[in-house]
């Protein structure tokens, strides 16, 4: 999911060229399964059997989210069955799917000084704040020989993001994300429509809209076009950095400066790309007599509600039938597909795109971008579980781990040819998209994760919201957000 839901948010297949990110926040939760103070244990329980060290079992907290939490004694098989000594058990504490609300609680969490969880499952956009403040475990260190077959092995934008300032590495990917628009198959083809080559390629928004508008007056569901535009991190980071990205715009020009230097970049969100987005938007919602409105593609196909929606409150309606295009994660996929839900009738395609990469202003946008994704494993340097902690890190490497989360939950292997195996493809729900997957790689977006980033997303996040609830001007509100977005990189 995104910066902020995602829920399950790189190194998604390609998106790599990508490049790297760090930053973000979010605002308070408490992460389910986490009571009590800090003892000098995390959470071990010792037994008087067990073990063959006759020492008894080690439980070691993980800080997660709901859908491994979901499947707590599955994840523990597996990682014995993959070689981890039976002494030791994961426990799972699962947060929010809110990503910026789990970075609060880590960052209170690690501040302290507390002890447990002693792993952090962490969002790629926001690892880089916890590694300058010496929050994490050197995994560089501890164990060389993992790090180092996971900078060959996994996708460099993703191992970029697990990198500090002195190059180690600190944590270690465990999986990437990749949006795409999921469709109602079957009532785009009662309609009349040709998908056999959809889910390669990427349509125009005009394209798109037309199509949408013509299905949902032909079907009985409520909605045309769900997604995620609800204030919040995962809106700057990744759902309207998709839209602006697919027109050709960027925040601050060329994808070289996403990551700095800051405040010595230009800042390019009041450009016609980025503005016309916005237009599109509010089209989609308002419909084509908002005097904002981008002449060209079909209005009222998203409902208001997409303004309060972030990624569990928009998929349920579709999931449900009641809607026909749908953008969201892959988890969202792997739920969808289930046979009790859409199954076979579900289409998945690349995001659809404003302007074509040769006539896009900036290199790497235009066509069928996707917000770059993905989490990983960390290691609380404060815990008193180290070896078993660290045991349990380079356990998850294991290629039959992966390919078991993708069949159970959706994430992504964090291996490129993992995505093109036959193993992959063979798996249920999942492995029927693969193909798409890997194109949406192919086109990443990563987020302009700086020391700044935290600042400057929900600023991003609020005038994009109250430009599409018709609140403010699109062109006014971007050239507001211009002057804060500099305000706050020169105030480094």
């Amino acid at each position: 999911m995104a910066d902020d839901q995602s829920p399950k948010s790189d190194g998604t297949v390609s998106r790599r060229r990508f490049v790297q990110a760090a930053g973000a926040t979010g605002t308070t939760l408490t992460l389910a399964g986490c009571t009590g103070g800090d003892g000098d244990d995390d959470g071990t329980a010792t037994t008087t059997s067990g073990g063959s060290s006759g020492g008894g079992t080690t439980t070691v907290q993980m800080a997660t989210d709901s859908d491994l939490d979901g499947i707590q004694s599955k994840f523990n098989k597996w990682l014995h069955q993959a070689g981890l000594s039976k002494d030791i058990e994961v426990e799972t504490i699962a947060g929010s799917d809110i990503t910026g609300k789990r970075q609060d609680k880590y960052t209170q969490w690690l501040s302290s000084g507390r002890k447990k969880p002693s792993l952090l499952m962490m969002d790629n956009g926001w690892t880089l704040p916890f590694i300058v403040r010496d929050q994490l475990l050197n995994l560089s260190e501890e164990i060389p020989d993992t790090t180092s077959m996971v900078e060959d092995e996994y996708f460099g934008a993703s191992v970029d993001t697990t990198k500090g300032p002195n190059g180690d590495m600190y944590a270690v990917p465990m999986f990437p994300d990749l949006p795409t628009m999921q469709y109602r198959k079957d009532l785009v083809q009662d309609a009349g429509y040709d998908t056999s080559d959809w889910s390669t390629n990427s349509m125009t928004w005009k394209r798109f809209s037309e199509i949408t508008a013509d299905v949902k007056g032909q079907s009985d569901v409520d909605y045309g076009f769900t997604f995620q535009f609800k204030s919040y991190a995962g809106l700057s980071c990744c759902t309207f950095n998709e839209f602006l990205s697919s027109y050709g715009g960027a925040y601050f020009g060329e994808l070289d400066n996403l990551f700095g230097p800051v405040g010595d970049r230009p800042i390019t969100v009041d450009e016609k790309p980025v503005v016309d987005s916005l237009r599109m938007l509010r089209t989609f919602v308002n419909g084509e007599d908002d005097k904002h409105a981008l002449d060209g593609v079909t209005g009222d196909i998203s409902p208001e509600a997409v303004l309060q929606w972030s990624e569990e409150p928009s998929r349920k309606p579709f999931t449900s039938g009641n809607a026909v295009m749908h953008r969201n994660w892959p988890y969202a996929v792997n739920t969808s597909g289930a046979e009790e839900n859409l199954g076979e009738n579900l289409g998945v395609m690349p995001i659809p795109h404003g302007v074509s990469p040769e006539k896009a202003k900036y290199e790497g946008t235009g066509g069928a971008v996707a917000a770059l994704g993905g989490w990983h494993t960390t290691v609380n340097p404060n815990t008193t579980k180290k070896e078993a902690a660290l045991e349990v890190v380079k356990t998850m490497t294991s290629k039959d781990i992966q390919y078991k989360l993708l069949e159970e939950i959706g994430w992504m292997p964090p291996r490129p040819p993992m995505l093109k195996s036959d193993k992959a493809k063979n798996i249920p729900i999942m492995g029927r998209y693969m193909e798409t997957f890997r194109k949406v790689g192919q086109n990443a977006i990563p987020r302009p994760v700086t020391a700044v980033w935290p600042q400057q997303r929900s600023k991003i996040a609020q005038e994009a919201n109250a430009t599409v609830a018709a609140q403010k001007a699109p062109d006014k509100a971007m050239s507001d957000l211009k002057s804060t977005l500099k305000q706050i990189e020169n105030s480094v």
